[in-house]
């Protein structure tokens, strides 16, 4: 009979440590980290989704704007450039790589803006279903970016609060000290004003 209490006392207080362990925030750290690397997948993914979608755009405007060979050319190289700069789950905390990724997808950004502008001067390009659907698709990829880089930065200031504050910092002291906080997105130097379109 002993020993079944025993077995029984044991395991109680073994559940009774899980628990105690799960509810004081031991899981949270890891748990906010992986959130926050799943968030940064979704934001390679939105920019992987343009990058495809280039090629096809710059094919059906070249049809009708050969003219327009240097802002082509521009779209070209600012897209091998983007997809060159990678940053992976791993490099997060790194704020220089971060900011060589968003550079990068910067130049391309202002490509295209360039690009679409183009447009304007080819009424023949404005009605092709073809320019019309890749146009659509990148303003929806465009859209889907913001919201994917607005998740990754709040799941980035959950993760970096949870180093920082009551009880998960004791946790980040003792067991999580090699965690380092996470770079955010920064807004593009000149991004309050509105872009300029010049040829």
């Amino acid at each position: 009979m002993t020993t079944i209490i025993r077995r029984v006392c044991t395991a109680l207080a073994i559940v009774g440590i899980g628990l105690t362990v799960s509810a004081c925030g031991y899981n949270t750290i890891p748990t906010l980290e992986e959130q926050a690397k799943a968030r940064w997948a979704d934001v390679q993914n939105q920019y992987q989704r343009r990058a495809d979608l280039i090629p096809n755009l710059v094919a059906t405007v070249q049809g009708y704007a050969a003219q327009e060979k240097s802002v082509l050319t521009a779209v070209v190289e600012a897209r091998a450039k983007a997809t060159q700069v990678k940053v992976d789950a791993s490099q997060l905390t790194d704020p220089e790589k971060l900011k060589a990724f968003q550079d990068a997808q910067n130049q391309l950004s202002g490509a295209l803006g360039r690009l679409l502008a183009v447009s304007e001067n080819y009424p023949d390009l404005k009605s092709n279903a073809n320019f019309l659907a890749l146009q659509s698709q990148l303003e929806g990829t465009e859209n889907r970016i913001a919201v994917a880089r607005r998740d990754y930065i709040e799941a980035v200031r959950a993760y970096n609060l949870s180093l920082r504050t009551f009880p998960t910092v004791l946790w980040a002291k003792m067991v999580f000290s090699g965690n380092k906080p996470m770079a955010e997105f920064t807004a593009t130097e000149g991004a309050e004003k509105p872009p300029q379109v010049k040829f």
